[in-house]
């Protein structure tokens, strides 16, 4: 069950939609693990049903000679956890692949692929309504509480009770208030920081086959600006990464004052934010800088410029 009136009303469908291959998580972990099998399977599941998708691989690239320390444990992690077909390639391939993109060495991912995770949540709703007859997905059911007993727990919504044995949740967000409510302690609490894209103009697009992303920062806990084709047509780049002053808030200047306490008076916020300040600072002075954060895109494709529409394109 759903509190909104429709599945993929937040982080499933508010993401670039990127098939990850598996490249960056430590080898042996679950992270890791669940990445490179859930990628397969959705692959698959895709392909099962004729769900829209396209495996176009991506270019990991280094524009400076720092990152390629970083670059080769990347690479490293790609050949432990199995990554099919990750390769080291020279600045002529990056060429090649990417003819407008600018790096002095880079990795190729060819199993990186690109999907619509809101279209892949409505084929969900459609095989549980239509081939399990004891199966139903209801949307506009907030959960406001729990009701144990010996054998079951009882969710409690304002429209109706529903009892199970057992129950998943799947709460993204609110994972953490959900899991208070049912009586559990999560031991963490969820802090929301909100990525911003831009779209390419058509002109701009010309400039970007797929995936291309920036060596990540190992002291930075996000991937980077990058640029992502969509499967609907269109090329996103970005995001930056900003504390959010509202957990669902999606607009630059969303507020929710219950959000915004809990935030500031959890102890991890402040660790993360005394750790990563410098970091932190920039990213927000991109959130209000359509310049700061083309400069940032340039480092990859250094011909982008701005239009009268704000976009970022080539000219």
């Amino acid at each position: 069950m759903k509190r909104e009136d429709q599945v993929a009303a937040h982080q499933t469908g508010h993401n670039s939609g990127v098939i990850h291959s598996g490249l960056y998580y430590k080898p042996g972990s679950y992270k890791a693990k669940n990445c490179i099998d859930g990628r397969r399977e959705l692959v698959q599941f895709a392909k099962d049903h004729h769900i829209a998708h396209y495996i176009c691989g991506k270019i990991v690239v280094a524009t400076q000679t720092s990152e390629l320390q970083h670059l080769n444990k990347v690479y490293n992690n790609g050949i432990a956890n199995q990554v099919e077909g990750v390769e080291n390639i020279t600045a002529a391939q990056i060429r090649e692949i990417e003819p407008f993109c600018t790096g002095i060495e880079g990795l190729w991912v060819p199993c990186t692929g690109i999907i619509d995770y809101a279209d892949v949540s409505r084929k969900y709703v459609e095989l549980i309504n239509n081939q399990f007859t004891s199966s139903k997905v209801l949307t506009g059911h907030e959960v406001t509480g729990f009701e144990k007993s010996a054998d079951y727990t009882t969710v409690v919504t304002p429209k109706g009770k529903f009892k199970g044995r057992y129950l998943v949740s799947c709460t993204g967000l609110q994972c953490d208030r959900i899991a208070k409510k049912e009586g559990v302690d999560p031991g963490m609490q969820i802090v929301g920081f909100r990525g911003d894209y831009y779209d390419l103009s058509e002109k701009g697009m010309n400039k970007v086959k797929n995936l291309i992303y920036p060596v990540p920062n190992p002291e930075f806990p996000f991937l980077g600006v990058h640029f992502t084709r969509m499967i609907h047509g269109g090329v996103e780049c970005g995001p930056n990464a900003v504390f959010t002053f509202k957990r669902e808030g999606y607009g630059k200047t969303d507020f929710n004052f219950t959000d915004t306490m809990e935030a500031l008076t959890y102890k991890g916020t402040w660790k993360l934010f005394f750790k990563h300040w410098r970091f932190g600072l920039d990213e927000y002075k991109r959130a209000f800088s359509k310049r700061l954060f083309l400069n940032r895109l340039r480092y990859l494709i250094p011909s982008l410029k701005w239009t009268i529409s704000s976009q970022a394109e080539q000219v």
